[in-house]
C-alpha cells in the first residue's frame, strides 16, 4: 500500500513539541498541535513564530515560508482532533507512566492504519508499544534538543515494529533534512547511553571537590572541544531529565556505573532543575549565569 505521511499530530506543546512542530511544518507537513492546557498550545504557537522570524532574519528561511508554515500548524485542544492525522508524535514528559496513559487515551481516536511514534529519549519502544492497539505500527522517533538546531534522530525499533512502519518513519526524518541514526531498544539508545554516563561522571567530579563548576566545564570545552560544558549542558536539558535517563540506565542494565550522582539527585530535591528553573549548577537569576558552587 502507497501510504504517505502528510498531517502529523503531535501531543505535548512543550520545548521538543514545538520544535517538532516548527520543522515539520517547514518541511511542508500539516501539523495537530496538542496539550492538555490550552495556554500552553498558543504559547508554543508564539515560540515557533518568534523562532521562525529569528531563520528569517538570518536568511535561513523567507518570510513567505514562514507565514506558510506557520498556517500549517493548528491546534486540537482535545485527542479527538488528532483523528484524521497519519502519523502521532508523542513528545511529553520523560515518563513511562505519562507516556502509557497518553497512548491509551488516543489510540481510539486514530485511523487503524495511522502511525503512533514516541520522542522519549530513554524509555524501552516495546514496553511502550505494548500500551497501545498497534505495537507494529509504533517506533521511537527520537529528536534532539533544541529540534530545530540539531541535526539528528534516533530512529528506534520495538520487538514488534514493522518494516513498512521503519520506512515510513526514515522517509519522515529526511523529509526534515535531517539525519537517522538507527538504534536497538536499549535503555536510553545511543546519544544518552552515552552523554549521560558522561554529565554524570562530570557532577560526580564536581561532587567529589575534583575541581569546581566552572574548572571542569573551562576544561571540557577547551580540553575536548565541546561546543558548553557538561554542567551547562545538564542545566539545559534539565537536571530532572539528567537523573530521569540516569535511573532508566540503572534500572534497566543494573550496572553501578550508571548509579545517578547524590548530587544530582540532591539539585532535583531541591527543584534546581537548571535553565528552566532559574538555577542549577549556574543560578540564571542575574546578569549572566553564577556558578552555585
Amino acid at each position: 500500500m502507497d501510504q504517505q505521511i502528510r498531517t502529523v499530530g503531535i501531543i505535548g506543546a512543550g520545548q521538543m513539541g514545538n520544535g517538532i512542530a516548527h520543522v515539520a511544518s517547514v518541511a511542508g507537513f500539516n501539523i495537530k498541535l496538542h496539550d492538555v492546557a490550552e495556554e500552553r498550545i498558543n504559547a508554543a504557537l508564539a515560540t515557533i513564530d518568534g523562532n521562525m522570524a529569528r531563520q528569517v532574519s538570518k536568511g535561513a528561511i523567507a518570510d513567505e515560508e514562514r507565514r506558510a508554515a506557520m498556517s500549517r500548524i493548528t491546534a486540537a485542544p482535545t485527542l479527538e482532533g488528532l483523528g484524521a492525522c497519519d502519523l502521532v508524535i508523542e513528545a511529553a514528559t520523560e515518563s513511562e507512566e505519562v507516556k502509557r496513559k497518553i497512548f491509551t487515551a488516543v489510540c481510539p481516536y486514530l485511523r487503524p492504519d495511522a502511525l503512533l511514534a514516541s520522542n522519549t529519549s530513554s524509555i524501552s519502544i516495546t514496553r511502550l508499544a505494548a500500551a497501545t492497539d498497534r505495537p507494529e505500527r509504533f517506533i521511537g522517533i527520537h529528536f534532539m534538543n533544541p529540534v530545530p538546531l540539531m541535526q539528528l534522530v534516533e530512529l528506534i525499533r520495538g520487538i514488534a515494529t514493522d518494516d513498512h512502519t521503519f520506512e515510513l518513519a526514515k522517509d519522515f526524518v529526511a523529509k526534515l533534512h535531517k539525519t537517522a541514526s538507527v538504534s536497538e531498544d536499549f535503555p536510553a539508545f545511543i546519544v544518552n547511553r552515552i552523554l549521560l554516563p558522561m554529565i554524570n561522571e562530570a557532577v560526580y567530579t564536581l561532587y567529589e571537590g575534583v575541581g569546581s563548576v566552572e574548572a571542569i566545564d573551562t576544561a571540557m570545552k577547551l580540553g575536548a572541544n565541546h561546543p558548553m560544558g557538561p554542567l551547562q549542558l545538564a542545566d539545559f536539558i534539565g537536571l530532572d531529565t539528567c537523573l530521569s535517563v540516569m535511573q532508566v540506565l540503572h534500572d534497566g542494565l543494573a550496572d553501578s556505573k550508571y548509579r545517578p550522582c547524590p548530587l544530582l539527585v540532591k539539585y532535583v530535591e531541591a527543584g534546581w532543575l537548571g535553565r528552566k528553573a532559574g538555577r542549577g549548577f549556574y543560578d540564571y537569576r542575574g546578569e549572566k549565569p553564577v556558578p552555585t558552587r
